[in-house]
């Protein structure tokens, strides 16, 4: 039996730690903050409660295995049911679209009352085609502990996978060389944005994203995506994993390479077999791990190179309809500006607020989420430069005045939200870097702005030895599925007691 100290209880953390307690190793997560979820929170503000981070699940089926393996099916613990439309895509033209949830055919058929046969056609190639991506990245890559690029350059099929992933081509790229609609080129744009990057940058592969959410559908779980955060902690009770909460982490201790535990900010040293950090990966190597640690040099010099992923602007907006006319949205909306290349300018190059940024809008139909009936509880979400007050743009002050100018934008599409507004707050990315110890609050950590991106993002299995990376941070990248399924490599790479 090992002695494991994880760093962290967010959703990578805590998942890793109930996996290695089921295998028999003590096990003992030491967090920041008074509660456990990371980025993945449900909050409560008077009547309203909003999911502060992830918004949706999509893969279901990664947390379904690590409650099964761990002691009970998640059906009994969480209430999880599928969203229905899955997204309500919304253009600065008036046109629209919705995607049903867990049905192509469906999907084939909205595209067409939108944008025509040829659009639907030309979907229903994009869904084929990030089939065939998923199919050739999935085991080798994704759901494998990527320990270096030679693995995969020695696989039999290498040139057919090569083929089917274009590692060369960026997402923008393939989108026009098939020729797609435009609306729906700004939407294959979004899932860029998934792991914080340019589509203009982002490799092509990322087009997995249409294939995974089509196939494998969009849920919500009664109460908020939290709960999740929630049931994982209790789980990890169960198994007998200890919690420090308010106990921050301030040095991994190393030894001749290799760890020997953690030192806490009041002082105290934790001695530790192993160490999993669910720290972000930049802070881990930069900030936990002291210069004179030479392992450590290549994860720096790797996370240095690597584009920073792009931040996040939120609102929780709690209103009432009482107060006036309430106006009808489906659960995930998404409204698209006219200009989105202007967006990534702003971002990435310019290192300013979006002028007239993308709106992502979920409105969950969950009555446990609101108290009152006139009540309604709206996160919003856009896409943000970083927190870097020396050479880019400094959050500290302005987010008022940013978030009524959202607010106004939200008014002009006919969402009438001042006239309703009963509770708002703003969360900047300064914000996100102070509770969530996101450096620059960098929602992904790295981007995937380039061909090799993902071997720029932290090894679960580090050079220090008895160092693991979990997390969205490291490999294999950000999203509450990518998440869970690095908790996973991770536990199998360490091995049962």
């Amino acid at each position: 039996m090992a002695k494991i100290s994880v760093v962290g209880a967010g959703i990578g953390g805590m998942s890793a730690a109930a996996r290695l307690a089921k295998q028999g190793h003590q096990v003992t997560v030491f967090e920041n903050s008074d509660q456990s979820g990371g980025k993945c929170r449900t909050e409560w503000f008077g009547d309203y409660a909003f999911d502060t981070g992830p918004s949706l699940l999509t893969l279901p089926a990664v947390f379904r295995d690590l409650f099964l393996k761990t002691g009970k099916r998640i059906e009994h613990v969480l209430d999880i049911s599928p969203v229905d439309p899955a997204f309500n895509y919304n253009f600065a033209d008036g046109s629209k679209v919705t995607f049903p949830n867990l049905s192509n055919p469906k999907t084939y058929l909205e595209i067409e009352k939108s944008f025509g046969i040829s659009a639907s056609n030309s979907w229903r190639q994009i869904i084929e085609r990030s089939e065939k991506m998923w199919e050739a990245s999935r085991d080798s890559f994704i759901e494998s502990e990527l320990t270096s690029i030679w693995p995969l350059l020695l696989r039999r099929n290498l040139i057919n996978q090569i083929n089917q992933i274009s590692p060369f081509t960026s997402l923008r790229s393939l989108s026009e060389k098939l020729n797609l609609d435009p609306h729906l080129k700004m939407i294959i744009d979004r899932y860029a944005t998934y792991t914080g990057s340019d589509p203009r940058s982002a490799p092509a592969v990322l087009l997995t994203i249409a294939f995974v959410e089509s196939t494998f559908g969009a849920w919500h779980i009664k109460g908020g995506i939290g709960q999740l955060s929630v049931a994982l902690e209790q789980r990890c009770r169960d198994l007998g994993v200890d919690f420090q909460f308010k106990s921050l982490v301030t040095k991994i201790l190393v030894e001749r390479n290799k760890v020997e535990g953690v030192v806490l900010s009041d002082g105290k040293v934790v001695k530790s077999d192993l160490v999993v950090s669910n720290s972000d990966a930049e802070y881990t190597f930069n900030s936990l791990i002291g210069n004179e640690v030479s392992s450590a040099r290549g994860e720096r010099r790797k996370l240095k190179s690597a584009t920073k992923s792009l931040a996040g602007f939120s609102l929780l907006l709690g209103l009432d309809n009482s107060k006036s006319k309430p106006v009808e949205v489906k659960h995930h909306n998404v409204y698209f500006p006219e200009n989105y290349d202007l967006e990534f300018d702003q971002i990435f190059t310019q290192k300013v607020p979006v002028t007239d940024p993308t709106i992502y809008l979920c409105a969950p139909k969950d009555s446990s989420m609101v108290k009152g009936a006139d009540k309604e509880a709206w996160f919003v979400l856009v896409n943000a430069p970083r927190h870097e007050p020396e050479s880019g743009w400094d959050w500290k002050d302005g987010g008022q005045e940013y978030a009524q100018k959202i607010i106004s934008k939200m008014d002009d599409l006919g969402l009438n939200v001042t006239n309703r507004l009963d509770f708002m707050e703003y969360r900047t990315p300064a914000d996100l870097e102070n509770y969530a110890m996101a450096p620059g609050g960098s929602i992904y950590g790295t981007s995937s702005n380039s061909p090799v991106s993902a071997f720029l993002r932290a090894k679960n299995r580090s050079k220090v030895k008895g160092l693991f990376c979990v997390g969205g941070s490291a490999h294999p990248g950000g999203g509450l599925p990518l998440v869970g399924i690095s908790a996973e490599i991770v536990a199998k790479a360490i091995g049962k007691a």
